[in-house]
């Protein structure tokens, strides 16, 4: 039994915790710079709009509500990702991106988790305002209410990284474990971050599949030397691309 859960645990993630390793023997902090930003931020903001003085600021940076015009929430999206919900402890979305864009960073690269992140959290926003429009009758639906809800912090783009870092890593268990988890969270609270998360998820997805489209048009392989997937970030030019 011990030697079977052993051999699961290197299969699932063996490569995954290779990888990390190596990045942060070989470059310490050097290796997750991206995500050391992101810490900062999310600290800063929370210090901020904990503020009397710095509350309006962040409301008018980084605060997202389906009630807002579009293009208010397209211009506000990338500061809310970095904006802690604050009826939430700021401890668990410093940890979940600590976490979560550390192994990210090291594993796709900064543009691709910035990518990632972002569309992920895009996806996020955009979903709200379809399911207010669906209204609270449909699977996908949301109540009216939820348009006035602050919809701001890192869980969206924390989800979608998890997903692709999974699909890419071959962590199929995990992967599945996550997907999962946010189905069941969406079953016992079908609230507006639930359904976001799985809004994340099929966006990941969206851009895993999009990215191994391209690679078998061009007959790339999915894993350059010494198993990582590609060219790293900075060695060369061009549009980034989600590896597998």
């Amino acid at each position: 039994m011990r030697a079977a859960v052993a051999g699961f645990a290197r299969r699932e993630w063996g490569p995954l915790y290779g990888e990390v390793r190596g990045a942060l023997v070989e470059r310490r902090w050097r290796a997750v710079p991206l995500t050391l930003v992101a810490v900062v931020l999310i600290a800063a903001f929370q210090l901020v709009q904990n503020q009397e003085w710095g509350y309006d600021a962040v409301r008018a940076t980084g605060f997202v509500r389906a009630a807002d015009p579009l293009w208010l929430a397209l211009l506000r999206t990338p500061l809310s990702l970095f904006v802690p919900a604050l009826d939430l402890p700021v401890w668990g979305a410093l940890a979940q991106v600590l976490l979560v864009f550390g192994v990210a960073e090291i594993c796709l690269g900064r543009l691709r988790t910035l990518l990632v992140a972002y569309v992920c959290t895009l996806a996020g926003t955009l979903y709200a305002r379809l399911g207010i429009a669906v209204g609270p009758g449909g699977p996908l639906g949301l109540p009216e209410a939820d348009a006035r809800i602050v919809d701001t912090g890192p869980s969206a783009a924390v989800v979608g990284l998890a997903v692709v870092v999974c699909l890419q890593q071959r962590a199929w268990f995990t992967g599945a474990a996550v997907v999962v988890a946010m189905a069941v969270e969406v079953v016992v609270k079908p609230n507006l971050a639930g359904k976001e998360h799985l809004a994340a998820i099929a966006a990941a997805l969206v851009l895993y599949a999009a990215a191994a489209a391209v690679r078998r048009r061009w007959g790339q392989s999915p894993r350059g030397p010494g198993g990582r997937g590609g060219v790293r970030d900075g060695s060369r030019s061009g549009a980034p691309a989600i590896r597998s």
